[in-house]
């Protein structure tokens, strides 16, 4: 096998990872499932994931490196955990899918009711994307109106209304919001800077009896972690109900990350309707959307707005979000992975002032990303502004010294249950010797 270009430019021998992305390039865009798992962000060529324990994955060329994408945040108990694949391996030898109801269904609906404030009913689904899509469809007909106020910056899933000023992925690959969306499909979505509460102000002023809802992650976690401003989120609360449209909370990432409550618990907001995924599954693909019993009323059979899908609900996926909110549940489990967290923040901190380099690590819970700027980042422009460059050099500073970091530098980094001492020391001198580079 012919060698291949480096970063630094010096030839090296093709690794089984790059033969196998080499295949993949020939049968799926980009070779990947998702855009930014290419590495367009940070150069390269990815690895190829054989498999995953604790807080560790192996890839195919047998190289062990401490994760911190978690598959981008469902994994708050790590890889494998024994009591996951107890209960999905469980279930899987009952059958996998009847499209039917099953009981542990009504299990995970119960505990995620009592862990989750404002939601009072919910309807699962199997990714976030679907949660959105159908929570926006939902407020508008609750409400008669069509327009949805959305934040530059946030990502709230692929489909097309939403995808204006969409962040994540998008940006990171430079994309325009994407050609094939139509304009008259996002005309009725209207743009504001996160955290600018007086441009949700202006916009209501011009045309609030025409807005549905506004639509917020409440922690932006799609131009890497961004907090809300003191008042943002109780500003958007209150111009919602003056107006008589809905807030609705994009907990897709946020949900169980940022506290054990979501955002709407950290920060004591009650959103109309919220958005849940990720943690919610414990690997596997599912999702809600919930909120005031009312509201969801709404929803087909019990009212008119139709929404259905042929797997949502299975009892494989609802086996593995049940356990895997049990055992964040359990006493001082959810803890450890915030100490982890906000030590492994510190640790960024300290290191970045020792080398003399620029750095802003923004964390909530178990959410951080680490800003190559001196600046506090607090919208999309502010995310935007921070070195790239810098982050691709100290990415594959990281990966050379075994982290596994998001390939990104507008995505967020997650801590698990199962990230111990010694994953904090292994990353501890991670961090050291890339900054050193």
């Amino acid at each position: 096998m012919a060698g291949r270009s480096a970063m630094n430019g010096v030839a090296s021998v093709a690794t089984r990872s790059d033969v196998l992305m080499a295949q993949a390039r020939a049968l799926m865009p980009g070779g990947v499932s998702s855009p930014v798992r290419a590495f367009d962000a940070v150069g390269g060529s990815p690895r190829v994931i054989e498999r995953g324990s604790g807080a560790w994955i192996t890839d195919v060329d047998g190289n062990t490196l401490l994760d911190l994408v978690l598959s981008w945040g469902p994994l708050i108990a790590g890889h494998a955990h024994p009591r996951i694949v107890e209960a999905v391996s469980a279930v899987m030898a009952r059958g996998s899918s009847f499209g039917a109801p099953c009981e542990v269904e009504i299990r995970l609906a119960e505990r995620i009711v009592a862990t989750m404030p404002a939601v009072e009913m919910l309807r699962f689904v199997s990714s976030g994307t679907e949660a959105v899509m159908s929570a926006v469809r939902l407020a508008r007909a609750a409400t008669g109106r069509r327009g949805i106020v959305k934040f530059t910056g946030c990502y709230h899933g692929h489909s097309d209304a939403l995808l204006a000023s969409a962040g994540s992925g998008v940006a990171t690959l430079s994309l325009p919001d994407s050609p094939g969306v139509s304009p008259a499909v996002v005309a009725d979505t209207h743009l504001a800077a996160y955290n600018d509460l007086d441009a949700v102000a202006e916009l209501f002023r011009a045309q609030g009896d025409q807005i549905a809802a506004v639509l917020v992650e409440p922690v932006a976690g799609n131009m890497g972690v961004v907090p809300p401003l003191p008042g943002f989120l109780e500003g958007l609360r209150q111009l919602t109900a003056e107006h008589g449209a809905l807030l609705v909370f994009d907990e897709v990432m946020s949900g169980w990350r940022v506290h054990p409550g979501g955002a709407q618990a950290l920060y004591g907001i009650a959103p109309d309707l919220t958005t849940m995924g990720k943690v919610m599954g414990g690997g596997l693909p599912a999702a809600a959307y919930g909120g005031r019993r009312e509201l969801m009323e709404l929803v087909a059979p019990q009212g008119t707005v139709y929404q259905a899908g042929t797997l949502s609900g299975n009892p494989v996926a609802m086996a593995a979000g049940l356990a895997n909110l049990e055992l964040i549940s359990e006493a001082g489990a959810w803890a450890r992975a915030e100490a982890w967290a906000r030590d492994a923040a510190t640790i960024l901190e300290s290191a970045a002032a020792e080398h003399g380099v620029p750095l802003t690590v923004q964390r909530v819970g178990t959410m951080f990303t680490p800003f190559f700027t001196d600046q506090p980042v607090r919208n999309f422009s502010d995310a935007r502004q921070s070195d790239r460059a810098a982050f691709a050099r100290f990415f594959h500073g990281m990966l050379a010294a075994g982290v596994y970091l998001p390939p990104s530098p507008l995505e967020a980094g997650f801590s698990s249950i199962v990230h111990d001492a010694d994953a904090l020391e292994h990353f501890a001198r991670a961090v050291r010797s890339a900054l050193a580079c």
